[in-house]
C-alpha cells in the first residue's frame, strides 16, 4: 500500500486569526528621509569627491533601515497564541483582554505602570490593548500591546481563547 499524497507535505500553517503589522505611517517616512537629507547637505556643505556624495549615500539608506526596523514588529494571534515580534503567549494564560483607547493606554503606561508588565507600545499607534494573565508561574501581571485595531485584537485573543478552554476541560475529566 502506498502512502497518501498528503503523509509527504509539509503541515499546512493556521490562518491568523489576527494579524497586523505596527509599521510607521506615511509622514513619519517623509520627516526621517527629509531630515537625513539635510543632515546629508549640511556635511557635504559644497564639498568636492568623494565628499560630495558619500553622505547621502549612508545617511538616506541607514534612515531608511531604522524607519523599517521601528515598523518591523508584526501582532498576530494564530495557534491558540498571541505573538507579538518573537514574544508568544498562549492563549490559555488569559484571563481577559482589555481594548485600550489613548487615554486608557496612557493611565495603563502612566505613572502608576506595573514594572513587570511585558510592553511593545508604539507611540504613532494609538490603541492598545492590555492582556490581564492567569499564569501562577509567570510573574508578569498583563501585555500592553500597541495595536490600530484594539477591539478585533481583543476579540481575536478571546475568540481563541474560548475555543481551547472546552478542550481544555474535556482533556482533564476523567473517561
Amino acid at each position: 500500500m502506498s502512502p497518501s499524497p498528503s503523509a509527504d507535505r509539509p503541515p499546512v500553517p493556521a490562518r491568523p486569526a489576527y494579524a497586523e503589522r505596527l509599521d510607521l505611517p506615511w509622514w513619519l517616512w517623509l520627516t526621517g528621509l527629509v531630515a537625513a537629507a539635510l543632515l546629508a547637505v549640511e556635511i557635504w556643505m559644497g564639498g568636492s569627491g568623494v565628499r560630495a556624495w558619500l553622505p547621502f549615500a549612508v545617511l538616506l539608506p541607514v534612515t531608511a533601515a531604522g524607519l523599517w526596523w521601528l515598523g518591523r514588529i508584526r501582532v498576530a494571534v494564530v495557534d491558540s497564541e498571541l505573538r507579538v515580534d518573537d514574544a508568544r503567549l498562549p492563549v490559555r494564560f488569559v484571563a481577559d483582554v482589555i481594548p485600550l483607547d489613548v487615554a486608557g493606554r496612557r493611565e495603563v503606561l502612566g505613572v502608576g505602570a506595573d514594572p513587570l508588565a511585558f510592553v511593545v507600545q508604539r507611540p504613532w499607534i494609538g490603541g492598545a490593548v492590555q492582556v490581564v494573565l492567569d499564569d501562577p508561574a509567570d510573574p508578569t501581571p498583563f501585555w500592553v500591546v500597541s495595536t490600530r485595531r484594539p477591539v478585533e485584537l481583543a476579540e481575536a485573543v478571546l475568540a481563541a481563547r474560548d475555543v481551547r478552554r472546552p478542550a481544555d476541560r474535556t482533556a482533564g475529566e476523567p473517561g
